[in-house]
C-alpha cells in the first residue's frame, strides 16, 4: 500500500497540580478553544473538549505525526503559558505532570463526546478522582495509587 492511512481517537483526560479549583467560568470556554486549538496545529483534530473546575477532557483525532507524550506535553506547556496571562489570578497555575489518554471506537465517539459535554451533571455526584479510577478500570490499566496522583 503506497499510503499510510490512520484515523485514531483519543480521549485525553488530565487536571490541575493537586485538583485545584482553577477552571472557573471565567476562563472555561477560553480554555477549552485555546486546548482545541493547540491540538488542532499538531494535527490532532478535536471532536470535543471541556471539563470541570481541576480537569479538562480532550476527545480527538490522534495525528500520525506526533507521539502521544510529545502532544499532552505541548498542549499543557503552551496551555499553561497562556493562561497565566489571561488574569493575575492564574499566575500559580500548573497542570498534574500525568495524564491519561485512551482509545476510543468510531462507535463511540458521539457518546464520549456527549459524556464530556455533561462534566458538571457528572461531578455532581463524582470526584475527579473517582472518575479517572473508573477510566483506569474500564481500560483496565494498572496503577500504584501512591504514584498516580500529584
Amino acid at each position: 500500500m503506497a499510503q499510510s492511512l490512520s484515523k485514531v481517537y483519543t480521549h485525553i483526560i488530565f487536571s490541575t497540580k493537586k485538583r485545584r479549583n482553577l477552571i472557573d467560568e471565567s476562563i472555561e470556554p477560553a480554555l477549552f478553544n485555546y486546548l482545541g486549538g493547540v491540538c488542532k496545529a499538531f494535527e490532532c483534530f478535536p471532536v470535543q473538549v471541556g471539563g470541570y473546575r481541576n480537569h479538562v477532557h480532550i476527545l480527538c483525532v490522534q495525528s500520525k505525526k506526533i507521539t502521544q507524550i510529545k502532544l499532552l506535553e505541548e498542549v499543557k506547556k503552551r496551555s499553561s503559558k497562556w493562561i497565566k496571562t489571561q488574569d493575575s489570578r492564574y499566575s500559580d497555575f500548573y497542570w498534574q505532570d500525568g495524564y491519561g489518554i485512551f482509545s476510543v471506537s468510531p462507535a463511540r465517539v458521539e457518546q464520549v463526546a456527549n459524556y464530556i459535554r455533561n462534566q458538571k451533571k457528572h461531578h455532581e455526584k463524582l470526584s475527579f478522582k473517582q472518575e479517572f479510577r473508573r477510566f483506569l478500570k474500564a481500560y483496565q490499566v494498572e496503577y500504584d495509587e501512591r504514584y498516580i496522583w500529584d
